[in-house]
């Protein structure tokens, strides 16, 4: 809804544009920036705040504050995440508001990430289609995407799809803000756009759509793919196909500034019970899914058989793994089960939703790694149990018996 132009004002921003980008950033919670203020803090004051940021925004005199660096681990190493203050996350938030319906309708179909009404499991399920339809993958990583974005490229295709000028004058803002790292430090900038921002996914997908699904759309038409940001699998007919793809995505990727990672990015035999070729690798992670061949059950025919599929990826159920123990249950005696049950099942329920959509099977013992932490807890609180695992297994088994759903994990059918 638009506003009539305020006097002395050089950009029509629609005040409700910014309230609705506060409410989206209040949701989201998250980090105070380098500025140390937190969403508590700005709402303290949220009247007044949310009309300096329009006024400044609407008067072309806004400028971002420095980006704040947390590094975060990954496998391997660590990344580096780039969290806005959150006056500057609400004002990305604008300009994502004022784009993402314009830029939704040209999306490729088979882009899945940081799009509304689009999943990961909705990209692994069709990946899981396609791996059955076609022999071979192309499983891609990208490296340092999110720091090696060229911002000429990025504005360009930003300006494609506005005819705002206070868009294109912000996103160029936000890129050149630097970076404040840990020890202090402030960081220049000259390409890239720092992950954490939520202007970043869009600008990401922007950069791609031109980068790479147009082009496959172009050059492969044949080979369809998911892409979920910088993640993507792409899948051909024969092995010649995958590797003339791979190298030509290569070469395409790095007309952009973009480079394959020569150790990740991988070819990819989707073997199963019908595809015995001798191939040494037959497996890939995508979403946080691996898929490889799996033993798999025909209804119709009673007969066991091999099939290429999607199931929670090691990692992640290590990872998961990890997080339970850390909560140290056995120690947290002066909760009642149904305390501890209120603490733990929201991280549970998220864990299972999303990794038992397909092959559930392959989370069931991490279902049987948290009982076994109930069970010690119960050994640390009940003196009567404390000197035999059976009694404590048949005592969690009768609190599963009456309270089937008190535990998320519970809704799975497994044996204790």
């Amino acid at each position: 809804m638009s506003e009539p132009m305020l006097q002395g004002k050089s950009h029509d921003i629609p005040k409700r544009l910014v309230w609705d980008a506060w409410l989206k950033v209040k949701k989201n919670g998250g980090a105070a920036g380098a500025d140390g203020v937190t969403i508590e803090r700005f709402e303290e004051e949220l009247k007044d705040n949310l009309y300096k940021l329009w006024n400044r925004m609407s008067s072309g005199s806004y400028f971002p504050g420095p980006v704040r660096a947390v590094e975060i681990p990954k496998k391997g190493g660590t990344r580096v995440l780039g969290i806005p203050n959150v006056v500057d996350r609400v004002a990305q938030t604008v300009a994502v508001l004022e784009m993402e319906p314009v830029v939704e309708k040209v999306f490729h179909p088979d882009s899945y990430g940081y799009r509304p009404g689009r999943s990961p499991l909705d990209a692994i399920k069709v990946c899981r289609q396609r791996c059955w339809d076609k022999d071979w993958v192309v499983d891609l990583d990208v490296s340092k995407f999110f720091d090696s974005v060229r911002w000429d490229l990025a504005l360009r295709a930003v300006e494609r799809h506005t005819d705002q000028k206070w868009v294109m004058l912000y996103v160029e803002r936000w890129l050149e803000a630097p970076m404040r790292m840990p020890d202090g430090t402030l960081t220049e900038r000259t390409q890239g756009t720092p992950q954490g921002g939520p202007i970043s996914p869009l600008l990401a997908n922007l950069f791609l759509h031109y980068g790479m699904d147009l082009w496959m759309t172009r050059e492969y038409p044949g080979c369809g793919f998911e892409r979920f940001a910088d993640d993507a699998v792409i899948h051909c007919v024969t092995e010649r196909q995958a590797y003339e793809v791979r190298d030509a995505i290569g070469r395409r990727f790095a007309g952009i500034g973009l480079s394959l990672h020569p150790e990740k990015t991988k070819i990819v035999y989707c073997a199963d019970s019908g595809r015995r070729r001798d191939y040494s690798v037959i497996s890939f992670t995508f979403c946080g899914y691996m898929f490889r061949p799996r033993k798999a059950f025909n209804k119709a025919t009673g007969k066991v058989f091999t099939s290429f599929l999607p199931a929670a990826a090691p990692d992640k159920l290590s990872g998961m793994s990890r997080k339970v123990a850390s909560w140290k249950m056995h120690r947290r005696t002066t909760l009642t089960l149904n305390d501890l049950a209120r603490e733990v099942n929201p991280a549970l329920r998220g864990w299972l939703t999303y990794f038992t959509v397909f092959y559930p099977s392959m989370v069931i013992p991490l279902c049987k790694r948290v009982d076994r932490h109930l069970m010690r807890w119960a050994k640390w609180k009940y003196k009567r149990l404390e000197r035999s695992d059976k009694r404590a297994r048949e005592w969690l088994q009768g609190v599963r018996e009456r309270a089937p759903g008190l535990f998320a994990h519970w809704d799975l059918r497994y044996r204790l």
